[in-house]
């Protein structure tokens, strides 16, 4: 179980959201993921701190929202960095908070040597409570809603696993590949779905709505 933000997240089957973007203006500007089994709103994110939306998130911050509004992640962009960093942090972030996990657009040369889109490192807790270290990364094409998360391996002789995979929405009953403002999440058993929705809002600041960027490590 990779819990982050809770452990009610924390699915033991995979779980399949369809995830759709409600707003076109910038990258970022609005998500509403919905639980393919019951069809119920899962998560949605439409609070950026522009004067309205009741105040989850401040300026230049996005908020990752419950079904009843209730304020799970605030994500930010660090500045100033020298590469494209973000911060996430637990619920509404507070003044003097520490981050939850750090995600990056990191130099020409990533892990393993190559050229990388994103990397998310989950940061040491800092409660008393210990939390196991974890680093991912997406291999694969974001705007082109074709990528996986996959988690780094902890221990020799371990090998990566992927905890979440995007792909592009297939109507069964039409037959059709549906546009790119709505994809499927899968979220692996025991990863933190909320985490990984997380995720998806910073992959969607990194690289927006530019299909002509791929965002490839390993």
């Amino acid at each position: 179980m990779a819990i982050v933000v809770g452990a009610e997240y924390c699915d033991p089957e995979e779980r399949v959201l369809t995830v759709r973007k409600t707003s076109h203006f910038s990258p970022g500007d609005g998500f509403a993921a919905y639980d393919h089994r019951t069809g119920a709103l899962a998560f949605r994110a439409d609070t950026y701190g522009r004067g309205h939306g009741g105040g989850a998130a401040s300026a230049g911050e996005l908020a990752l929202l419950g079904p009843g509004g209730e304020p799970l992640l605030t994500v930010r962009r660090r500045r100033p960095s020298l590469h494209q960093r973000w911060e996430g942090f637990l619920g509404a972030r507070a003044d003097g908070q520490k981050p939850l996990f750090s995600a990056r657009r990191p130099s020409i040369l990533g892990l393993g040597g190559a050229a990388a889109g994103a990397v998310v490192e989950l940061l040491p807790a800092a409660s008393a409570a210990p939390r196991e270290p974890l680093l991912l990364r997406v291999d694969g094409s974001f705007p082109r809603r074709c990528c996986r998360v996959v988690a780094a391996p902890r221990a020799e002789g371990e090998k990566a696993k992927v905890v979440a995979e995007i792909r592009r929405k297939v109507d069964e009953a039409a037959r059709v590949v549906m546009g790119l403002d709505v994809f499927v999440l899968k979220v692996s058993p025991g990863f933190d779905a909320a985490f990984a929705m997380g995720i998806v809002l910073v992959l969607d600041q990194i690289a927006g709505d530019d299909d002509t960027v791929d965002a490839k490590i390993w």
